[in-house]
């Protein structure tokens, strides 16, 4: 039992190191792609957020419209609760 301890606790401790070894060597953060499908994917983001800037936000509410809200939904609360 004294020897299963001390060996426990080695591979234990080994374990971490062990498992670093075992990534990968990354040499780039974009190995893998081309500059053509880099650029590809710059244009495609550029698209997305320009078209989501072209949404038509909802407009906000003024103080009294939200006042209304306010009302309706503790009106509906009110009466959830019977």
């Amino acid at each position: 039992m004294k020897t299963i301890i001390p060996i426990l606790v080695l591979a234990v401790a080994c374990s971490p190191a062990l498992a670093q070894q075992q990534r990968p060597d990354w040499k780039g953060k974009n190995q893998g792609t081309t500059k053509d499908e880099r650029q590809r994917m710059r244009q495609d983001m550029q698209d997305v957020y320009r078209d989501r800037d072209r949404q038509e936000r909802p407009r906000q509410m003024s103080p009294q419209e939200r006042e209304k809200l306010r009302q309706d939904i503790d009106e509906a609360n009110r009466r959830l609760k019977r």
